[in-house]
C-alpha cells in the first residue's frame, strides 16, 4: 500500500487494489519458503533507526545493540573507530550518528563482501551518517598502530551447528558473515592479533561473542588489560572488551 503503518490501521476498511494483492501474494509465498521478512521488505530496525538490508548482508539483531553501547561508553574523545565486518554498516553508523557533534572522531567500516560495502554506503547517505567504508579482509588495510577503536561483530557460528540452524538464517543470510570454521573461533584467532597491530596503545577492542565461546575468547586476550565480558538482556555473555596495553 506504500503507507505508513499508523494509516493502515486507521483505515482498515480500505480494501487492497489488484495490483497490492499481486505484490502480497508473491511477499507471502517468499515468506512461508523461510525467506526472511526483513528481506522481504529491504528493511530493519536497529538502534532506533531504519536501515536497508538485502541478502548481501547479515540482518541486524537487537542484542547487537548492546555492542553500540558499549563502545559509546567506554570510546575516547577523539580518534578513529574502524568497525570490522561491517555489513549493512549499522554498527559504524549508529556510533557516528549517536556520537553528535563527531569532533575529531574518524568512523570507518570494513568488509570483505563488495555487494555488503554498497548496502553499507546506501545507509550511511540515506541515514547522513559521516562514515567511510574500505574494502578489506579483516584489518589488512590498515597498515600501521593508529586506531583508537576496533570494533566488530565477526562471523562466530561453528559449521557443526549449520544442520540444526533455523532455515531462516542457515538458507538466506550470507555464510560469509556467519560461519568460522570447525569451533568458531576462527574469525577471532585471526581478528585479535590483528587489533593488537592497529591499535595504538591504551586503545580499545570491543567484540560481539557467540553463544557458548566467552572463555575461549578471553583466553584469546590474555596479555590485554581490563578485560570485561558483558551479558546481554537475556544473561547471555554478549560482549568481550579490552585495552591493548
Amino acid at each position: 500500500m506504500k503507507c505508513e503503518r499508523v494509516y493502515f490501521f486507521a483505515h482498515p476498511e480500505q480494501p487492497l487494489r489488484e495490483v497490492e494483492w499481486i505484490h502480497y501474494g508473491r511477499y507471502l509465498d517468499e515468506r512461508c519458503k523461510g525467506k526472511p521478512t526483513q528481506y522481504i521488505t529491504r528493511r530493519q530496525e536497529f538502534f532506533g533507526r531504519e536501515f536497508r538490508v538485502t541478502k548481501d548482508v547479515l540482518i541486524p539483531r537487537p542484542e547487537t545493540e548492546l555492542l553500540v553501547e558499549t563502545v559509546l561508553r567506554l570510546r575516547p574523545e577523539q580518534g578513529t573507530v574502524v568497525d570490522v565486518g561491517t555489513g549493512s554498516g549499522c554498527v559504524a553508523i549508529s556510533l557516528a550518528l549517536e556520537s553528535k557533534p563527531a569532533g575529531d572522531r574518524l568512523y570507518v567500516g570494513l568488509d570483505l563482501s563488495a555487494k555488503a560495502l554498497r548496502v553499507a554506503r546506501g545507509n550511511a547517505e540515506h541515514l547522513r551518517a559521516d562514515v567511510s567504508f574500505l574494502e578489506s579482509n579483516l584489518l589488512t588495510a590498515i597498515c600501521d598502530s593508529s586506531i583508537d577503536v576496533v570494533v566488530s561483530n565477526p562471523p562466530y557460528v561453528p559449521l557443526g551447528d549449520w544442520p540444526g540452524m533455523q532455515r531462516e538464517v542457515r538458507d538466506w543470510e550470507p555464510h560469509l558473515a556467519l560461519f568460522a570454521g570447525a569451533s568458531g573461533l576462527a574469525i577471532y584467532e585471526r581478528l585479535i592479533p590483528e587489533a593488537w597491530r592497529v591499535l595504538k596503545s591504551g586503545g580499545l577492542l570491543a567484540l560481539e561473542l557467540g553463544f557458548g565461546l566467552s572463555e575461549a575468547v578471553a583466553e584469546l586476550v590474555r596479555g590485554w588489560k581490563r578485560v570485561e565480558i558483558l551479558p546481554d538482556l537475556a544473561g547471555i555473555p554478549r560482549v568481550l572488551v579490552c585495552k591493548k596495553p
